[in-house]
């Protein structure tokens, strides 16, 4: 008789995977102040952390035969040319050459007052563009965290019950998923 699997909702998983690693890199963060510990140090302890974690879910959820569920609302998908216009053209711009004298005076400060009020919708602009990219960027991530733990958690119906498979897969997939992260930092403090 085949057992059934325990299911995971994805939703779920994506959240508690942003909490581990926000409180890694933050208890990481405030033990490195009083250690005197190095970025680059910093960042292979934060990476060590949460490969560990990685590891030890993985290999709880292929040992117990978890799967996930896609429980992540749908967005509508956006067309180029929808939200903004894409012209490619720049407006010109007018000469703000105003002169001296009184009449320069009083449109210099029109002009102050005019630039200050469009600095400040441009402002607004970039804050909901900033907000619109963190939207996006998380979208990404959760993504890239329920693709690719669903294609480890798939292998949960051959893996149920067996400590040993369970942990060549878990190293395995905790090896590509974390492994290039490392890579890059090692990269990147023998190119400094």
């Amino acid at each position: 008789m085949e057992s059934k699997l325990t299911y995971l909702k994805g939703k779920s998983v994506f959240i508690v995977s942003l909490l581990v690693i926000g409180i890694t890199i933050l208890t990481v963060y405030l033990s490195g102040i009083h250690y005197n510990r190095s970025l680059t140090s910093n960042l292979y302890l934060s990476l060590g952390i949460i490969a560990s974690a990685l590891f030890i879910f993985m290999t709880y959820g292929l040992y117990n035969g978890i799967g996930l569920i896609d429980n992540f609302p749908k967005f509508r998908n956006f067309k180029r040319g929808e939200i903004f216009m894409q012209s490619g053209a720049f407006p010109d711009l007018p000469n703000t050459n105003v002169g001296d004298g009184i009449g320069g005076l009083i449109l210099s400060i029109f002009l102050w007052i005019v630039m200050t009020i469009i600095f400040i919708v441009l402002l607004i602009i970039l804050e909901a563009v900033f907000w619109f990219s963190l939207f996006i960027l998380l979208d990404m991530l959760y993504w890239v965290f329920f693709r690719a733990l669903k294609l480890v958690f798939k292998r949960s119906k051959d893996t149920k019950g067996s400590v040993g498979i369970s942990i060549v897969y878990s190293i395995s997939y905790t090896a590509l998923y974390i492994g290039w992260i490392f890579g890059i930092v090692y990269l990147s403090e023998i190119i400094r």
